[in-house]
């Protein structure tokens, strides 16, 4: 296969310009378009969290796309789709909108500095609602490449739950982690909540400590390619190591220039491996 050829799938909290709350968002910017004047083939999505204006962003829902439910623990939650264009560029974004998640004029915390009790949830149900909307697209990607914590799950529920759905047989998962880190540490609930056909208590060992570790470590383990993004914080970097397992790419890529190239270099890579 080309490269020219190659569909890549970004999974992101955030991207420029329709939020800005670390520097991820503006790396997310850059990347898919870089891959995309290399001929790579593109699709992002990402929380369509309240800080969004819809207006002025032009958003509007899909509605082939939505009206899904998605399990999240005992409950259902109906799954709305938007896409929005980035301006200046040939690129789309899909969001993940859900009422009771994504509605909140705050991304993680309250007024009061509060991290959200259900984060755990609303990072849950993106995930699956991600996968779920990938297949509803009939769009096949090469790669999935997941950003940051709130993308966790999805390297999990590839290697399980959609291992042998036709859309993503054959994908290679990319895990980069920023070093965005939250204090919080969930509950019990969280391990039960998670799980979901051919995800067995066995599998989430790695989950167990319910903190932000404890998202990053899960990711690891079931990614193709584990990557530092960068952050100085130098026992995360020797934790991957740790995380991983010997079939995996473990590397420190930084989030700049260079970094766009290095990504360029592993998506060929993994594809061709």
């Amino acid at each position: 296969m080309s490269n020219s050829s190659y569909r890549i799938l970004y999974i992101a909290n955030e991207i420029n310009p329709f939020l800005q709350t670390t520097e991820v968002s503006n790396f997310v910017r850059k990347l898919p378009q870089t891959m995309q004047e290399k001929g790579m083939e593109i699709r992002i999505l990402v929380p369509r969290f309240g800080l969004i204006n819809e207006r002025k962003n032009r958003l509007h829902e899909v509605v082939r796309l939505s009206g899904i439910n998605i399990s999240v623990g005992d409950e259902e939650k109906p799954l709305i789709i938007k896409v929005a264009s980035i301006p200046n560029a040939k690129l789309q974004v899909y969001f993940i909108d859900n009422e009771d998640y994504f509605q909140r004029k705050s991304v993680f915390f309250d007024k009061q500095n509060n991290f959200y009790e259900d984060n755990h949830e609303r990072a849950i149900f993106f995930c699956k609602g991600a996968l779920e909307t990938v297949k509803k697209l009939g769009w096949a990607p090469d790669i999935v490449h997941c950003n940051d914590w709130m993308s966790s799950f999805v390297p999990l529920y590839l290697k399980t739950r959609y291992k042998q759905d036709p859309i993503f047989k054959g994908t290679k998962c990319v895990f980069t982690d920023y070093g965005n880190r939250f204090d919080h540490k969930f509950g019990n609930d969280l391990l039960e909540k998670v799980k979901m056909i051919d995800v067995e208590d066995s599998m989430l060992n790695n989950l167990q400590s319910g903190d932000y570790n404890g998202f990053v470590k899960i990711a690891a383990q079931y990614a193709d390619a584990v990557i530092h993004g960068g952050d100085d914080n130098e026992s995360l970097k020797e934790a991957f190591k740790d995380w991983s397992n010997e079939d995996q790419t473990v590397e420190t890529i930084e989030s700049n220039d260079e970094g766009l190239e290095n990504y360029f270099n592993l998506y060929n890579e993994l594809v061709s491996a």
